[in-house]
């Protein structure tokens, strides 16, 4: 079976979630190989981690089981968001042709 491998672009999404909503986010992924009866399966390869604000990775786990806390600074939640208003500068009115599907047209 092949060495798990990190996702490199799955850690840069949910940096840029914090970025983008100025949030702590926490992303968790279990490890070890999983298989239903009679099926090949998936590897899971750990590598949870805790995000900040800015996207820094403020705590991080490896490819083994772990129990991950961290202390988050609620005031800088505060700052970033008085600092780095996406909610606030969004534009919902221009939201209507991005969530209009197609099979309503």
């Amino acid at each position: 079976m092949p060495e798990p491998i990190p996702g490199p672009t799955t850690e840069a999404f949910q940096r840029s979630h914090a970025i983008t909503n100025g949030c702590c986010v926490t992303s968790v992924n279990r490890i070890g190989h999983e298989a239903p009866a009679g099926r090949d399966g998936i590897e899971f390869w750990g590598q949870s981690f805790i995000a900040d604000t800015s996207g820094e990775i403020i705590a991080s786990a490896g490819q083994e089981e772990t129990v991950l806390l961290c202390e988050i600074d609620l005031a800088k939640v505060d700052v970033t968001r008085t600092h780095w208003p996406f909610l606030r500068d969004r534009r919902i009115d221009a939201y209507g042709d991005l969530t209009r599907r197609l099979i309503d047209e």
